[in-house]
């Protein structure tokens, strides 16, 4: 992760005294380097646009190629690569993490960056870097038929094992002896703005305070939250499956709860189930074997016989990674690529409805249309007389129950949303432990069949049913108690 500030400096800018901060017991430097680096992106500039830089640089301490991917405000996650021959080809492994963006177009260099920098470094008493101070002095050039050329200064702060508290204070310095804040987030956008501008990610105009503001504005956000785990997803980064997943989970939710808003989405409703289901397999594997190992890690050794943990285990990551190469070629594939262009499309030139340009305060209607099928979900539910058939009917209550979420949360309403998700939350309890011992029968049958003992199965089995049964005697008071809270919300 790269935290920093950035700041514009005129030409005669000194870097301040720097000494006395808290908890810096030296400053060293500055010290020199020159550095150059070609940028990458397609002809029509699809990384600048996200905020993304990739580019291979000669020089200074960490040469090599570099992908900077945005994470938060002043942080960005940085993936890097050994330098390589050729200056012109960019390594797959880098490349392939940013095919969402690039959609197969072909990545060529755009710009090259001459930069003369000064280091200093804030250390503690045992030589640690604090915060990092870049001093450049920078030549940048776009690359093509006509080269542009822009020349400028400018000073990073970078935060090391310090805390933000320190960055500001350095930051706050800086400025005081006449930095401002950078007017781009990087150097090639300020280049690149400067010669031929970076492209907009386009987005409808709707009526400011309009419903077709929020829904449209929701939307945006999602497909922004899908597109920024897609790297992350590639690299089978922790949680990352589950965040693209809820994203798809709640755009289709939005597009499903204000269809009378937003219309003829059912085509990307589809594609969005099908991406949801590719990442759900890997999902759901990495849940169920967290869940058994702290399962195991609880339970007595004497209670754990037989080679237990690698079935539940091993086996399952095995399982797991199978599922992650499933995912990275779905990944790979037109149709995916098809559905982001899809998404792009939805975002820029959505087909609205007359009740797009009613106020947002028209939409409350919605958060309750929404509640009462969850209501009526329940009620379904509770007139079936087979306990299967019923457990399948409450299975539909939760999927409810977390629509009505989602739209709550579209709209602002906070208290809504988290009634839904304890019902939710109840429910699912109840189901990823009826899952578990589903799986749970699978593997024992699987180690009876090896000749193993099978006897901790049994145990497992017997906790997952307990938690199951506790989580059904717990939701009629859920229940009741949601149901009272939402009548006063509504």
């Amino acid at each position: 992760m790269e935290i920093e500030d950035k700041f514009d400096v005129p030409a005669d800018y000194e870097i301040p005294d720097l000494t006395g901060l808290p908890g810096c017991d030296e400053v060293s430097g500055p010290r020199s380097y020159q550095l150059v680096a070609i940028y990458f992106d397609t002809p029509d500039l699809r990384l600048a646009a996200r905020g993304i830089t990739l580019r291979r640089r000669r020089g200074g301490t960490d040469p090599g190629w570099h992908l900077k991917l945005p994470k938060a405000k002043g942080a960005r996650q940085e993936i890097t690569h050994p330098l390589t021959r050729s200056v012109r080809l960019v390594p797959p492994e880098l490349a392939d993490l940013v095919l969402a963006f690039t959609r197969g177009a072909p990545l060529l260099p755009v710009a090259e960056l001459d930069t003369r920098r000064s280091v200093t470094q804030l250390r503690n008493g045992a030589g640690v870097t604090l915060v990092e101070i870049a001093d450049d002095r920078v030549k940048g050039t776009v690359l093509g038929e006509e080269p542009h050329v822009e020349r400028w200064r400018e000073v990073e702060a970078e935060l090391g094992t310090g805390n933000g508290k320190l960055l500001e204070k350095v930051g706050k310095r800086l400025r005081k002896a006449g930095a401002s804040p950078a007017g781009s987030a990087s150097k090639l956008a300020r280049l690149l703005g400067a010669a031929r501008g970076i492209p907009e990610v386009r987005v409808a105009k709707t009526g400011k305070g309009s419903a077709g503001e929020v829904v449209i504005g929701h939307l945006s956000s999602q497909v922004a939250t899908l597109l920024s785990h897609d790297p992350r997803v590639r690299r089978a980064e922790p949680d990352a499956v589950h965040q693209m997943r809820v994203a798809c989970r709640r755009m289709r939710s939005v597009l499903k709860s204000f269809r009378k808003v937003v219309e003829n989405t059912e085509a990307v409703q589809d594609e969005l189930k099908w991406l949801g289901g590719i990442l759900g397999e890997a999902r759901d594997l990495e849940v169920i074997r967290d869940r058994f190992s702290r399962t195991l890690d609880a339970l007595d050794g004497e209670l754990i016989v037989g080679p237990v943990r690698a079935r539940l285990g091993s086996d399952l990551l095995d399982s797991e990674h199978e599922a992650y190469d499933r995912i990275r070629q779905a990944l790979t594939g037109e149709r995916y690529f098809a559905l982001l262009d899809a998404l792009d499309d939805l975002i820029a030139s959505p087909q609205l409805t007359k009740a797009a340009a009613k106020p947002a305060a028209t939409l409350e209607a919605v958060a309750a249309k929404s509640w009462r099928r969850v209501t009526r979900a329940y009620a379904a539910a509770q007139a079936i007389e087979d306990q299967d058939k019923r457990e399948t009917a409450m299975h539909e209550v939760r999927k409810a129950a977390k629509r009505a979420r989602y739209t709550a949360e579209v709209l602002g309403m906070s208290e809504l949303a988290d009634r839904a998700e304890a019902v939710q939350d109840v429910l699912g309890a109840h189901r990823d432990g009826m899952v578990a011992q589903e799986r749970l029968a699978a593997e024992a049958g699987r180690a009876r069949q090896a000749g193993e003992d099978t006897f901790t199965y049994g145990v497992l089995t017997g906790l997952e049913r307990a938690g199951a049964e506790r989580a059904s005697r717990e939701f009629p008071d859920v229940w009741e108690k949601t149901v009272q809270a939402v009548g006063k919300l509504l």
